[in-house]
Order: structure tokens, then sequence, then C-alpha cells
């Protein structure tokens, strides 16, 4: 299930996303809204879910959440994008990477 969240997560929600692939959640995050959409077979399903919601193309990154080990991988066709200088399938700038990652935490990781 694709869901968009403006606020943390809560344990429903969580399982809600994983029905799709069980043990991680693929998920776009809007890195100037601090939305992220989650649930998607693809990162492109959430990625048309953020646009929907009002996030613009240049706003949206890939990533995906596992809940198991609390990390964060940065790959996903979506982040391929030469014209933002990232040509790679991984999120390259390392300060991207860590405001994707803070939205993320801030609203997927459970105490």
């Amino acid at each position: 299930m694709n869901r968009i969240l403006h606020a943390p997560a809560s344990p429903e929600q969580i399982e809600e996303m994983l029905q799709s692939l069980s043990t991680y959640i693929k998920l776009a995050v809007d890195v100037e809204r601090g939305v992220l959409a989650g649930g998607g077979v693809m990162h492109a399903d959430c990625e048309s879910a953020q646009l929907e919601d009002g996030s613009t193309q240049d706003d949206i990154w890939g990533a995906d959440w596992n809940p198991a080990s609390q990390q964060v991988p940065f790959e996903s066709l979506i982040n391929i994008r030469p014209r933002q200088n990232n040509p790679s399938l991984e999120i390259l700038d390392p300060g991207l990477r860590q405001r994707v990652s803070q939205v993320v935490r801030d609203v997927l990781e459970q105490p």
C-alpha cells in the first residue's frame, strides 16, 4: 500500500507499507517538504504519489527503509539525474543523502 506521510508513522502504517515487499519499503522522499511516500512496488509509484501531493520533481529522491536493520539504502532508478549532477542509481551527494536519511528517520524510525 502506497502512503504519503507528513508526520511520524504509526506501527500500523509501517506494517501496511511493508505489505508490498515484506522486508523493506520503497520510498520517494521530498527533501524540501520533509514528506515521504512509501509502500509502492516501485520507487516510481511513490514518486507519482509525491507529485500528486504537490512535490516538485527536483526535490524527490528515491531510497528504501529496512525496519529490521534501521538502514536507508539510497539506490533507485528515479535518482538517475545527470542534470542535477547525479548520473547514478545511488544518491552521490553526501549532504543530499543526509537530508533524505533525516526525513526517513523522522517519519519511519520507531523508538
